[in-house]
C-alpha cells in the first residue's frame, strides 16, 4: 500500500498548485495509482466528467479539489504543479512481455513508473556524471533506411564485438548493461495478493533519452531467468527502436537475441555434450550465466540432441524442480547482477549533502517513493531500551 503524505499543506500553497495545474501530472498520478478516472471521482467527490476535464486541461480544480486529488492518489499536493521536466511515454513505446496478462491499468502504471524513473535519473545526472550511452552505430537507424537489414544473431555478435566482449562469458550481465548507459531498475508493479502470472514480467523502452530495462523481482529469485530477462530487452532496445508496437515476432527474435548474446553458439556447442548429461549442463550453465533447460533448448536447436530427447530432457527438468531437487538461486548472491546506477548516484549525492527528503522535495514525491525507485531498502526504524520507571 502506498503511504499518504499527511503534511500539512498550507492554503498559499493549494492555490498556487490551482493556478499551476498540470493535466499530465494528474493522468501520471493515477495511472502509478492504478485509479481509473471512475474509482478516482468516487475517492474525490467530483464527477467523472470533471475528473476527465481536469485531465485534459479544460478545467483547473479548486484549492480545497487539489488537496482531496493529492490524498486519493497519495503524492504531495505540490505533485500537481507544471515546472519539473518530464517525458511522456505511451504504452505503444514500451514492450512489455506477457503482454496478454496484463491489464491496460498495468500497463500504464509501467509507463508511468519509467517516466519517474527518467525524471529521477534527469534529476540526478545535473549533479552526478553518467556513463554514454554506448550502442553500435547501425542501432540508432532505422531499419527503413538501413541497407543492411541486421538480423538478431548478427546483432548480438555485433554488440558483442562493440563493447569489446569476445565469446567469452558475461559474468556481470546487469553491470556491464548498465556501464553502457542503459538505465535498468528492479521494483515490483504488483500488489500484495494479486496472482504473480498477472504482474508485468519484465519491460524496456528506448523512448526516453537514456534506454531503460525494468525487471521485476519474481526473476530475482532465479538469477538464470533474471539474466536472460535483461538480454532479452536489451534485444528489444538495439532491434526495435523504431517500431511502435510488438508482435510475437518480435518477442522471438528477441530471444534468439538473447539466446546469442549469452551463449554465442559456435563457442557453446563446443562445450555441450552430445546427449543429455545433466552434470555437465549444470557445469555448462554455471560457467556461462544460463539455465539447463535453455542449454537444453540451444542443444536442440544446434541439432546436438533431437527433438524426443529434449522432450525427455525437459520432463526431468520439470521433476527435478518439482522434487526440490535442482533449486534456483536469487540474483542477492549475485551482485553484478543487481541494478545499481540509480542507487549509487543516490548515494554519492547524499555524500555531498544532497538528501534523499531533498530529493524527494525537488521532485514533489515522498522519499520512500526516491527510494523506491532507485532501490535503495527503506531504513529501518531504531529500536531504544527504556528502563522501567519507578
Amino acid at each position: 500500500m502506498r503511504r499518504v503524505d499527511t503534511t500539512p499543506v498550507s492554503e498559499e500553497i493549494l492555490q498556487h498548485v490551482a493556478r499551476a495545474f498540470d493535466p499530465a501530472r494528474l493522468v501520471q498520478a493515477r495511472q502509478l495509482a492504478k485509479v481509473t478516472k471512475a474509482q478516482l471521482q468516487e475517492r474525490v467527490g467530483v464527477t467523472a466528467t470533471a475528473i476527465g476535464q481536469y485531465e485534459r486541461g479544460e478545467v483547473r480544480p479548486r484549492a480545497d479539489t487539489v488537496m482531496q486529488l493529492a490524498k486519493a492518489l497519495a503524492v504531495p499536493a505540490g505533485f500537481f504543479a507544471y515546472g519539473r521536466p518530464r517525458v511522456p511515454l505511451e504504452i505503444a513505446q514500451a514492450s512489455f512481455r506477457r503482454l496478454r496478462a496484463t491489464s491496460v491499468l498495468q500497463q500504464q502504471q509501467a509507463v508511468a513508473y519509467a517516466e519517474q524513473v527518467w525524471e529521477l535519473s534527469a534529476y540526478l545526472e545535473e549533479h552526478v556524471e553518467f556513463p554514454q550511452l554506448d550502442l553500435p552505430a547501425w542501432s540508432f537507424t532505422d531499419e527503413s533506411e538501413s541497407t543492411v537489414p541486421i538480423d538478431p544473431l548478427s546483432a548480438a555478435r555485433s554488440l558483442r564485438e562493440h563493447w569489446n566482449l569476445g565469446v567469452k562469458p558475461i559474468q556481470h550481465l546487469v553491470a556491464e548493461i548498465e556501464r553502457r548507459g542503459i538505465l535498468v531498475v528492479l521494483f515490483s508493479l504488483g500488489e500484495e495478493g494479486e496472482d504473480q502470472k498477472r504482474h508485468i514480467d519484465a519491460f524496456s523502452t528506448s523512448a526516453t533519452p537514456r534506454p531503460m530495462i525494468v525487471l521485476t523481482p519474481d526473476k530475482a529469485d532465479d538469477v538464470m531467468r533474471h539474466r536472460f530477462s535483461a538480454a532479452h530487452e536489451l534485444g528489444h532496445i538495439v532491434l526495435h527502436r523504431w517500431h511502435q508496437t510488438r508482435d510475437a515476432h518480435m518477442e522471438r527474435e528477441a530471444d534468439a537475441f538473447a539466446a546469442e548474446f549469452l551463449t554465442p553458439r559456435d563457442e557453446l556447442a563446443r562445450e555441450l555434450p552430445r546427449r543429455f548429461n545433466l552434470s555437465r549442463l549444470q557445469e555448462v550453465g554455471q560457467r556461462w550465466g544460463v539455465s539447463v533447460k535453455s542449454l537444453v533448448f540451444r542443444s536442440k536447436e544446434l541439432e546436438l540432441i533431437s527433438e524426443a530427447t529434449a522432450r525427455r530432457a525437459y520432463l526431468t527438468l520439470a521433476t527435478l524442480t518439482r522434487d526440490g531437487v535442482m533449486r534456483a538461486e536469487s540474483i542477492a548472491r549475485y551482485p553484478g547482477e543487481v541494478p545499481d546506477l540509480l542507487r549509487n548516484a543516490v548515494l554519492l549525492v547524499e555524500s555531498v549533502g544532497i538528501t534523499v527528503a531533498e530529493i524527494a522535495n525537488s521532485l514533489q514525491w515522498s522519499p520512500a517513493h526516491v527510494r523506491k525507485l532507485a532501490g535503495i531498502e527503506e531504513p529501518k526504524p531504531r529500536l531504544a531500551l527504556v528502563p522501567p520507571t519507578d
